[in-house]
């Protein structure tokens, strides 16, 4: 390891704090804080990108609902799904794809400059766990708006569905939610985790991203092949954005969907910690 490794421009100093003077939880609280700040005045820095990408995100998520009205001009159904319960599904995705997107994806896509630059020793040497910092030391603070905007589409689709959620549906529909993030995060970070055997990982990276097109869909539309077999229990697409929403609209007929959402986010997890744990041992540094 290059214990000479000099700090990376614009990123926020960690001062070592050692465990035994500050507890764990609020030390690593303080050193998100000091990434949230950070970010912050990187944004406000280039204001004019950062509201080009919220307009392009909406345009886009508006793209998306437009052409949901063009199929529902030539049917009433797809599957058991209503009109207005896919602009659910939609809205709901798209929540997931952005809070996804805030947190995580920028860190993803930077994995593989951090490796092939030699900027990963930097973080490796600081006093706090690796894939932390890796993961979370960007927000992209313009997905918080175009998630907003989901929830508004969310809740125009629950109003015009007569849809009064209970409290129940509603906290479970956000853990859902959340174990939908996990999923999409661990699947990005393992495929992230590439770059230690390549040169560059983007397009891998993107490539799955390009993925998240599928939670827009019902589950329904893809029948019971194969193809709806591999997005559920080998890539669960179908499940990210599909559980949450049948729950809430009631469509949920045994609890077994939520309890493999659930068992998919832990497996994605564990298996992605297990890709980051081989992918450091291969990695040499900048200096070897």
């Amino acid at each position: 390891m290059n214990t000479s490794a000099q700090q990376e421009p614009g990123t926020v100093p960690i001062p070592p704090v050692p465990h035994s003077r500050q507890p764990v939880l609020k030390r690593y609280l303080g050193i998100y804080g000091a990434l949230w700040k950070n970010s912050v005045t990187r944004e406000m820095t280039f204001k004019a990108n950062f509201l080009l990408w919220i307009i392009v995100e909406l345009l886009w998520f508006g793209m998306q609902l437009s052409f949901i009205g063009v199929v529902y001009l030539h049917t009433d159904q797809i599957g058991t799904w209503t009109r207005w319960e896919v602009v659910f599904l939609i809205g709901a995705s798209h929540f997931i794809q952005q809070v996804f997107q805030a947190f995580f994806l920028v860190n993803c896509t930077h994995l593989s400059d951090l490796v092939r630059l030699g900027k990963l020793d930097f973080l490796l040497l600081l006093p706090v766990n690796s894939r932390f910092i890796v993961s979370v030391r960007q927000v992209d603070l313009g997905a918080f708006v175009n998630a907003a905007s989901a929830v508004g589409v969310m809740g125009y689709a629950a109003w015009q569905l007569n849809l009064v959620p209970t409290l129940g549906q509603v906290l479970g529909f956000l853990v859902l939610c959340f174990a939908g993030i996990v999923v999409h995060y661990s699947l990005m970070f393992l495929l992230a985790s590439i770059s230690f055997w390549t040169v560059k990982a983007q397009g891998i990276v993107f490539g799955y991203y390009n993925l998240f097109q599928i939670a827009r869909m019902p589950d329904e539309a893809f029948g019971r092949g194969l193809f709806r077999a591999f997005f559920t229990f080998a890539v669960p697409m179908l499940l990210v954005s599909n559980v949450p929403v049948r729950l809430v609209v009631s469509k949920l007929s045994d609890p077994w969907p939520p309890l493999l959402l659930l068992a998919m986010s832990v497996a994605c997890l564990v298996v992605s910690e297990w890709g980051w744990r081989v992918s450091l041992r291969r990695y040499t540094s900048a200096s070897s």
